[in-house]
């Protein structure tokens, strides 16, 4: 059914033009006439473009295609999560976004404007299309459509920050070239409200729905520091909606946890026979370079600083304050040949499903050997580690494994945009800020979060008749203070979330990703010491916002105006 539905997607954008809108473009009318689609299954049609959006793949699309998708994987190289990856002469453009030296024509800012624009242009062609048919009911499409366009606004607006917001009428009269003012975030809310009313409840897999428009609601008031509106709807969500935790947390990246009780709002990707047209392409770089399946091409390396952060200590509770005092043993430096000892210190469980170290299983494929399975060489600034959050399991490699248009891997796992362990660390972030604080509450959440991770199968040694590493993890015995509380609260979103496309965000609204990524590019300077990093820049305030594309400026004719600094 899945694939069948996917197939229906890829057709559907070819036949209406509604995937590949460019912000400044007028698209054709497509090969069905207006009055064709003024009906129920036009309407569906265009909805279904409209999701399709999210994956970043659509005709005539402007940038560099892998910046598009929707798991914003490479945002984490800015961050102290991720390094861009590979060798550091492969892909310049991003090497340029990791060291900071941003361009305004660089392709890559340029990729996810376009992609964020085409999502937005769709949603309206929706919305366009329900106000000319007369006849039938519908309220559910109409919210699915002003959700959707909420999303892409949202993604737009913490990207880039001040963006134009186009509008249904703008689509209409073709009037694309609208001002950047400012935020949008009142037009988001807007949407959002109203998402939260049309929509019903029930759980259809890969569609919005009344609990995840309330929740994303939630988040946007949060982005915002709203913090009463935002704790209200991200507690109602958690404490009566149908979400929950997976009891064992690798199933959020599996095949066999797709579309589960944790997953709340995800990009539905699937394996194609032959070339995979609905697999993830925006992570198509992501894969070992080498590895136990030969694949391509050793980007989004795990950094030495998140490895780190998942040290414990002898209770069991992250170092919040000294995790970056000392290093998790790694075999940087050190081929596969030559011996290497593994760390023998105290780690959260998580660590091994979300980086994958020397030694330690990979994914079911057989303990990972280091450096023959690393693309970047020593004097890279990309460091030992691979990612596996975004890697199929070895017992799932025929349900998800894909190709791409030059034999790439095009991976058919689903990516979650939102899930349930997301909400709770924001409702527990939410009960922390609020008016009246509920640091009670708080510690339940981070609790719940971390219990699952106490509790779940541990990653076993080579012999199968133990854990592979030392791990000791056990939930907070009280939060005693609102300061305490923070700290934990964000530290915990770092350790559930790593490697997820979410910790850039989370650094620049808390405005705090000056101080981190700058002490963490000084501290990873130490640690992958053959490397030059004189070449990185220094983070300053500008970069808490992407620059508007210099393309895009050009194209509206300078109404667009640029973000400070760039």
């Amino acid at each position: 059914m899945k694939k069948k539905i996917f197939y229906s997607i890829t057709l559907t954008c070819m036949m209406l033009g509604a995937c590949s809108d460019d912000f400044t473009e007028i698209a054709p009318t497509g090969a069905l006439s207006d009055s064709a689609l003024q009906n129920a299954t036009g309407v569906d049609l265009k909805l279904t473009a409209a999701y399709s959006a999210m994956d970043g793949e659509r005709i005539s699309r402007q940038g560099e295609g892998v910046a598009a998708g929707g798991d914003n994987w490479w945002t984490d190289v800015v961050s102290d999560d991720a390094h861009r990856g590979s060798t550091d002469s492969d892909n310049t453009a991003l090497f340029q976004v990791e060291t900071l030296d941003w361009q305004t024509g660089n392709n890559w800012f340029l990729g996810r404007w376009s992609a964020l624009y085409g999502g937005v242009n769709a949603c309206n062609a929706v919305l366009d299309l329900i106000n000319q048919v007369e006849d039938g009911d519908f309220t559910q499409q109409k919210g699915e459509a002003l959700f959707l366009r909420a999303y892409y606004n949202f993604e737009l607006q913490k990207f880039f920050g001040n963006v134009p917001f186009i509008s249904v009428e703008n689509l209409v009269n073709f009037e694309f070239n609208q001002p950047n003012p400012g935020p949008i975030w009142a037009q988001i809310e807007a949407d959002l409200q109203e998402a939260t009313t049309s929509l019903g409840s029930d759980v259809v897999n890969g569609r919005a729905n009344s609990w995840v428009a309330k929740a994303f609601l939630g988040k946007a008031y949060l982005y915002q520091e709203k913090w009463d509106d935002a704790f209200t709807l991200l507690n109602e969500v958690v404490t009566t909606g149908p979400y929950s935790l997976n009891t064992e947390f690798v199933n959020n990246f599996n095949f066999a946890g797709e579309n589960s009780s944790e997953s709340m709002f995800a990009i539905q990707f699937v394996s194609d026979d032959g070339r995979s047209f609905n697999g993830n392409g925006a992570g198509t770089l992501n894969f070992p370079g080498g590895g136990p399946l030969g694949t391509c091409c050793g980007f989004y390396q795990p950094t030495q600083d998140l490895v780190n952060a998942y040290q414990t200590d002898a209770a069991g509770l992250p170092l919040l304050d000294t995790f970056a005092a000392t290093d998790v043993t790694s075999d940087y430096g050190i081929n596969s040949t030559e011996d290497f000892t593994p760390f023998t210190g105290l780690l959260d469980p998580r660590l091994d499903y979300t980086v994958s170290r020397r030694g330690i299983d990979y994914n079911g494929f057989g303990p990972n050997p280091g450096k023959e399975w690393i693309r970047a060489g020593f004097s890279d600034v990309s460091g030992p580690y691979l990612p596996k959050k975004n890697i199929y399991q070895a017992d799932e490699v025929d349900a998800n494994r894909g190709t791409g248009g030059w034999g790439s891997d095009w991976s058919g796992i689903n990516y979650n945009v939102m899930r349930f362990g997301d909400v709770l660390l924001l409702a527990a972030e939410a009960a922390v800020e609020k008016s009246s604080p509920n640091l009670p509450l708080a510690l339940s959440y981070v609790n719940q979060v971390r219990t699952r991770a106490q509790n779940m199968t541990y990653i076993q040694n080579e012999a199968g008749d133990g854990a592979a590493a030392n791990y000791q993890i056990q939930p907070y015995g009280s939060f005693p203070t609102a300061a305490f509380a923070r700290k934990a609260v964000r530290f915990e979103r770092r350790l559930e979330l790593g490697m997820e496309g979410h910790r850039l965000f989370d650094l620049r609204r808390w405005g705090v990703a000056q101080q981190v990524i700058n002490t963490y590019i000084a501290n990873e300077a130490a640690d992958i010491s053959k490397s030059d990093y004189s070449r990185f820049g220094t983070y300053t305030e500008k970069f808490d916002l992407f620059p508007i594309p210099i393309n895009a400026i050009d194209q509206s004719g300078g109404i667009l105006t640029q973000n400070p600094g760039y």
